[in-house]
């Protein structure tokens, strides 16, 4: 699906706009639980993701060069001091290399939470990663991003079309009743700000501005 095939007339965003991007996300998180995919990939906080993943692999081959990529380099030191004094504990008692070792990562985590302006919550354990992060880090496992598109392309025409199916049923019977109007115009108002949210997300990446130029309106 190309961005510009669901360029719509709309107004300008204004400020329900949070409320638009939360209809969106619920949609797609209702679309991950419906197919019902498990998470085997996690984000950078959890055991099974790609922070903790290096980390581990750092620690087994006595190469902490292969944690760098997630922090920044006035981080370096405080990570690799942290390393050597895990590393070697690696032959003590185990018991006190898993709790040098849990500190070492939750540091790393943390660190790493810093470059991107995020705070610390914690390390998370595996499997808690929410199911669209799991499809991009297959996307990128695979090289091959077609599945991931394919099943967010699919879910957002069933959203869509299904919320266009009510509303145009109950546009034929609008002007019967004030009750009957009443309820198309809910219908009406959740298909045209579920399609404002697609757009937000999927276009309007660089403020009203940006919008405006990409979409070629002035609204």
């Amino acid at each position: 699906m190309k961005t510009k095939d669901i360029y719509l007339e709309t107004s300008k965003p204004n400020k329900s706009k949070n409320s638009l991007l939360a209809i969106f996300t619920i949609a797609l998180v209702s679309f991950f639980m419906f197919v019902n995919i498990q998470t085997t990939s996690a984000h950078c906080d959890s055991y099974d993701g790609p922070v903790i993943q290096d980390a581990e692999q750092a620690l087994a081959t006595n190469n902490v060069d292969l944690v760098y990529k997630w922090i920044s380099a006035e981080q370096v030191k405080e990570a690799t001091d942290l390393f050597k004094k895990t590393y070697n504990l690696k032959n003590s008692d185990k018991e006190v290399y898993e709790i040098v070792k849990t500190h070492f990562f939750e540091t790393l985590v943390r660190l790493h939470r810093e470059t991107e302006g995020a705070p610390y919550t914690g390390l998370k354990p595996a499997g808690s990663t929410k199911p669209i992060i799991y499809l991009s880090d297959k996307a990128i496992k695979d090289n091959d991003v077609d599945e991931l598109l394919g099943k967010l392309n699919n879910h957002i025409a069933s959203v869509v079309k299904e919320k266009y199916n009510k509303v145009a049923a109950l546009n034929k019977t609008k002007n019967e009743s004030a009750e009957k109007g009443r309820e198309f115009v809910s219908a009406y108002v959740d298909y045209t700000h579920t399609l404002e949210a697609i757009e937000n997300i999927l276009v309007h990446q660089g403020g009203e501005q940006g919008a405006e130029k990409a979409s070629g309106h002035n609204h």
